[in-house]
């Protein structure tokens, strides 16, 4: 009897295994379920923590802010600590207002339908199943999938994208940059709100006087 309850134990723990290996789709079918989901979102609010690693020495330097964002194109991100610095998109155009050097660059949005930086991937530009070659990453945890996102055209800002969305709603929770010269730049979201219909007015910059303007290519994310 006792080796008759210990074979079933066996068998039904190999049941179980097999069921929490097959529990998990294809990554692509996570990515175009994500898509389908993202099409859906007309503009969103969030809280954000931006953490960056690179540099010979490796200095991670951690910074906190707001993002609004509303397709097609346009953001605000406004850093509050432990600097206030603000990049906004009206679609068309980006600024880098940087107040303690009493400075803005201005850059142009690059043309098409690509994501040429992580910000521009959240913003709209871009689609997960069309563009990427996606696969599962060892970047998330308990209750989410994390897909590695590489671009099938090579982009000069990044190498690959990392998403990590909850399994429940897949809504974004963090996207990482893995950059060329080994830096990565991560956003971690909080206090998600969807399709709050944010104005326009919004991701309208008005240069203040005074202060230097620099004309440039587009400021990186």
């Amino acid at each position: 009897m006792r080796k008759f309850t210990l074979s079933a134990l066996v068998l039904a723990l190999s049941a179980l295994d097999l069921s929490a290996q097959t529990s998990t789709p294809p990554a692509t079918d996570v990515a175009a379920a994500l898509q389908r989901r993202y099409d859906t979102v007309r503009d969103f609010s969030a809280d954000f923590t931006h953490q960056h690693t690179g540099g010979v020495l490796r200095r991670k330097l951690v910074e906190q802010g707001t993002v609004q964002v509303k397709k097609p194109g346009k953001m605000r991100w406004q850093y509050e600590s432990p600097e206030d610095k603000l990049f906004v998109s009206n679609g068309k155009r980006l600024y880098f207002y940087d107040p303690e050097n009493n400075q803005v660059t201005i850059g142009e949005v690059p043309e098409g339908d690509q994501a040429a930086s992580a910000a521009q991937f959240l913003a709209g530009r871009g689609n997960i199943t069309r563009d990427f070659d996606v696969s599962f990453t060892d970047g998330g945890s308990a209750g989410t999938y994390a897909l590695k996102l590489t671009p099938r055209t090579p982009e000069p800002e990044y190498d690959w994208l990392e998403v990590v969305v909850d399994r429940d709603r897949l809504q974004i929770r963090s996207l990482t940059a893995v950059e060329k010269q080994g830096g990565r730049s991560t956003f971690i979201f909080s206090e998600f709100k969807e399709n709050v219909g944010i104005p326009d007015k919004t991701f309208e910059f008005h240069i203040p006087r005074g202060v230097d303007v620099i004309h440039a290519g587009r400021p990186k994310r």
